[in-house]
This record gives structure tokens, C-alpha cells and sequence, in this order.
């Protein structure tokens, strides 16, 4: 292995009313370098909080974050600037994150200028010139502003922007969730190409599993803040273990009139509360499978075979030392 990234024991608490919103907690994840980790959930499930709180945009409550090995928790503000260039962020609406009076050529140029990449103005030009072409943007639009392009395209200059640096690290937060389906298509495109010809390594923020079965190489499913499964993308879509994490594949589309014979398993229940959550399991209020062991205590992250971990008491540890390696229990859920 060759981990880029890793998290140990990432928290991140807001104050609310004097008590503690537990947006992330307790995550562990790692991405190797030029790998791609997708992470799923419902909205408020703390995804683009932990995304913010590994490039520190947002300061993590306790816990680690490792970047190529060193840790940059507590960076002081020069050290993080200098990490800048390195770590970057796709965000998730193409227009209220780009500057709406500056010209497209400026958006994409002022962070080589402000990281010291290329301060002279002519060669800056040209290099602009050279990323908007690699992202498809064409010439002519260099000097118009955001509001005369359309959705797609001003998603490709957030990507050029994230790229003017020459980053090694990019969180993708939802970056293809404001545009329409074949427009979607050509920017994951574009982002793949785009890893493997820069060797770059992702973080995949997205609500929708079909984009992230294309696009990842790992999952992690997180549900109010915690991580409940992640696994290899090939292996999640095979065999999902929590019953979360069933839940949503089984409420993925599909173009077949045969599939309305397929049962859709609906969650039911009430979201429980983030803030001061009790211990145990946070999805066994809506989870039908719930039983005293997952209000007894914290329900901790398990590799239950290699490189799959579940966070789920339904798999006893006997099931998970057994011999043959097959876990009887999965076929209850």
C-alpha cells in the first residue's frame, strides 16, 4: 500500500446551543496514491464536512490527518498555504463558487499568481490557455465572465481552477450534481482522464451510487457522521454487509420494466439526532434488525474479510473467524 491520505479517529463537533453537533466522528479511511475513495450517504451524513475537514478548511475536533505520511491536523496557517498547492477541492455549485466579476482567464490564473507558480503574466496566460483546453473549454471564452456560460462549462473551469496548481489531492464535493445527465458523463470523463494522466488522487463526494461505482476505486458509506461500511467498489456492489448500506443499492433505478418485481427496501423511522447522540449503533433506530446489542455501546468499524469493514452487530465474531469464510448472517438481511 501506498496511502496519500489517511484519517485516525477524525472528529469534528460543532457547538449547538451548548451542546455538540457530531458532524464527523470517529472516521477512519484510507486513499492510496492515484486511487480514487467514494464517499455515499444522505444529505447531512457529515460527507463534504469530512471532505472540508481533511483539506482543514474546516478544523477537526481531535483525531489525525495524514498527508504522504506527515501530520497536518494542526498545521499553523504558512504550513497550510504551503499545502495548498497540493490539496485542492472541486465544489459542488459550478456558480456561487467561482467569482462572478472575474473574467474565466482570471478564475483559473490568480491561484498560480497567489501561489507563486507562475507570476509572470504572459506565460500564466499561456498555461491557462493550455488547461482550458485540456478540460474542453475553448479559447474564445477566456476572457468572458461565469454568467455567460452554462452549467457544464463553468463546472470545467472549476476543475481547471482546482488543476491550475498542480495538486496531487482533489475532493470531489458533488461536482457533477448540478448538471444534467450527459454533461455528467463527459465531466467524470474528463476527471478520470485526468487521474491517470496526472496520477491524482480523489475524494468522491456524491449522493448517487451509479457515479460512484464508475468512478471509484473504494466506498465508504457514512450515515450522521460515521463510517458503517467501506469496501472495494467491485465488492460493496457484490456483497454489502450493513443493512444501510442494502437500503440504498437496492433503491438504485433500473431501466427495466421487469425490475418492478424487484423489492425495494424502504428505510423506515425517524432520523435520530446528531447532536449528543447516544451510544450504540446510530442507524438502529430505522434499521429492522436492530436488537439490545446495538444500543449497548459504541459498534465499532470491523475488517470482516479483506478489505471489507462493517460496522454492524448482525456478524458475531465466530462469523467472522469461521473457516469457510462465508457469513451466515449476511443472508438474513
Amino acid at each position: 500500500m501506498n496511502p496519500l491520505i489517511e484519517t485516525k479517529g477524525l472528529k469534528k463537533y460543532f457547538d449547538v446551543c451548548g451542546c455538540k453537533l457530531h458532524a464527523v466522528d470517529q472516521v477512519d479511511l484510507t486513499i492510496e496514491k492515484g486511487k480514487t475513495l467514494g464517499v455515499v450517504g444522505e444529505s447531512g451524513c457529515g460527507k463534504t464536512t469530512l471532505g472540508r475537514t481533511i483539506l482543514g478548511l474546516t478544523p477537526a475536533t481531535s483525531g489525525q490527518v495524514l498527508y504522504a505520511g506527515r501530520d497536518i491536523t494542526n498545521c499553523t496557517p504558512r504550513e497550510l498555504k504551503a499545502l495548498r498547492s497540493e490539496m485542492q477541492i472541486i465544489f459542488q455549485d459550478p456558480y456561487s463558487s467561482i467569482n462572478p466579476r472575474h473574467r474565466i482567464g482570471n478564475i483559473i490564473g490568480e491561484p498560480m499568481r497567489v501561489n507563486g507558480i507562475e507570476k509572470n503574466a504572459k506565460r500564466r496566460k499561456e498555461k491557462v490557455l493550455k488547461l482550458m483546453a485540456q478540460v474542453g473549454l475553448e479559447k474564445s471564452l477566456y476572457d468572458k465572465y461565469p454568467h455567460e456560460l452554462d452549467g457544464g462549462r463553468r463546472q470545467r473551469i472549476g476543475v481547471a481552477r482546482a488543476l491550475s496548481v498542480e495538486p496531487k489531492f482533489i475532493v470531489c464535493d458533488e461536482p457533477v450534481s448540478a448538471l444534467d445527465v450527459s454533461i455528467q458523463a463527459q465531466i467524470l470523463n474528463l476527471l478520470m482522464d485526468l487521474q491517470e494522466e496526472r496520477g491524482l488522487t480523489y475524494l468522491f463526494i456524491t449522493h448517487d451510487l451509479s457515479v460512484v461505482k464508475h468512478i471509484s476505486d473504494e466506498i465508504a458509506v457514512m450515515y450522521l457522521g460515521k463510517c458503517v461500511e467501506r469496501a472495494s467498489s467491485e465488492r460493496l456492489f457484490e456483497h454489502p454487509m450493513h443493512p444501510y448500506t442494502k437500503a440504498l443499492l437496492s433503491a438504485i433505478p433500473i431501466p427495466n420494466a421487469e425490475a418492478r418485481t424487484i423489492k425495494t427496501e424502504v428505510i423506515k423511522g425517524e432520523l435520530v439526532s446528531p447532536i449528543d447522540p447516544k451510544p450504540g449503533c446510530r442507524f438502529a433506530a430505522r434499521c429492522p434488525h436492530a436488537g439490545a446489542l446495538c444500543t449497548q455501546g459504541e459498534v465499532s468499524l470491523r475488517e470482516l474479510e479483506p478489505g471489507h469493514f462493517v460496522s454492524c452487530t448482525l456478524y458475531t465474531e465466530s462469523e467472522v473467524l469461521g473457516a469457510s469464510g462465508i457469513f451466515g448472517m449476511s443472508a438474513m438481511i
